[in-house]
């Protein structure tokens, strides 16, 4: 599967706005490429052109399938899930992404960054309901319980990762328990749960086209 694997930072630089690609190393201005250079990568102008309507749209898709690493087929498929359900689809959008097993990781602060806890499942590092899960995308439910694999549980890793988290607050939707590196999903993700700024509108608008 094809992958982004240039400097995380210049996606930012793209889409104008900070994306939190690399976690905490996001927060202190004096690391975070973006603060350092906000301007578009490669020979743009300083001054960002103004975007058309459609080019909105595509900027802020591009922008959220940045922010949960995945890919245009497998976003064009959360899309169509996301309208099939009741609802609102751009939220349901969210919420899919949301419960995505990686993300879930990451908003638990057992990893740093979506990315660092996408390779961590991927690794197999994590147990759902007591079962090994490698799939990034797997889909979380509420009561799913999500735990460190025993064998993880000494890695010098998940110490590291966890005091570079521990201060970092836990959405409702997720309880966390890093002393015991295990967390469970106890509700559905809302609209105000997600500390992003997403203009998720303009998806659907660009997808209903």
């Amino acid at each position: 599967m094809a992958r982004y694997t240039e400097a995380a930072c210049r996606q930012c630089r793209r889409e104008g706005t900070k994306l939190y690609l690399k976690g905490e190393r996001c927060y202190a201005k004096d690391k975070c490429a973006f603060d350092k250079r906000p301007t578009p990568p490669g020979g743009a102008p300083k001054r960002r052109a103004k975007l058309s309507e459609y080019g909105l749209q595509l900027r802020e898709k591009q922008k959220v399938k940045r922010i949960y690493g995945v890919l245009e087929k497998q976003f064009r498929h959360y899309f169509d899930v996301a309208e099939k359900q009741q609802g609102i689809t751009g939220e349901n959008l969210l919420a899919l992404l949301e419960t995505r097993l990686d993300n879930a990781v990451y908003r638990m602060g057992m990893g740093q960054s979506r990315k660092e806890a996408r390779q961590l499942v991927l690794h197999g590092h994590f147990l759902v309901n007591g079962a090994k899960v490698n799939v990034a995308s797997y889909q979380l439910k509420a009561g799913d319980v999500i735990s460190v694999a025993d064998k993880s549980k000494k890695s010098a890793k998940f110490k590291e990762v966890v005091e570079s988290t521990e201060n970092r607050a836990i959405v409702p939707w997720l309880e966390a328990d890093l002393e015991k590196l295990s967390g469970k999903v106890i509700g559905k993700p809302s609209r105000e749960d997600i500390d992003i700024e997403i203009a998720e509108h303009l998806i659907v608008e660009l997808y209903s086209k």
